[in-house]
């Protein structure tokens, strides 16, 4: 079982991440005040600290999470590298819908770090909501079956 390490929200397209220690995630908008939520396939992203780790590791680079814009980061638990697993955050459980595809803007941020994500889905999940609630830091993680 994992943690919830952080979660991260940003109110625009290109806007910088913004740490929050609590949210509510609604089934329709995601997570209450990131721009993403009402996006079909893409309403949460996890990122897996242990594979950002990794990252930052084959980059020769310590860089903040956030650089991922990546909604919530999770500890302890390896995300699935398939479509269709459920994930239970809290009171909430997610629905992963694909990986999150790195962009272009990744090497804007830090030159080489889009093809660095691509491996393993270390770049972490895009999710559905599938059941709404609040999430806080600390939270337990798991996989559903």
């Amino acid at each position: 079982m994992g943690k919830i390490k952080e979660i991260a929200i940003r109110g625009k397209i290109r806007a910088p991440m913004e740490l929050i220690k609590a949210a509510n995630v609604d089934i329709k908008t995601g997570i209450d005040g990131d721009i993403r939520g009402g996006t079909l396939k893409r309403q949460v992203t996890l990122l897996a600290a242990e594979a950002w780790r990794a990252v930052c590791q084959d980059l020769q680079v310590e860089l903040p999470w956030t650089v991922r814009r990546a909604n919530i980061l999770v500890e302890g638990i390896k995300l699935p590298q398939t479509s269709g697993y459920r994930i239970e955050i809290g009171e909430i459980l997610l629905e992963v819908t694909r990986q999150t595809d790195p962009c272009s803007r990744m090497d804007e941020q830090h030159m080489g770090l889009t093809r660095t994500l691509m491996p393993d889905w270390r770049g972490g999940v895009c999710c559905n909501v599938i059941q709404g609630g609040k999430i806080a830091i600390g939270d337990n993680v798991s996989l559903v079956t």
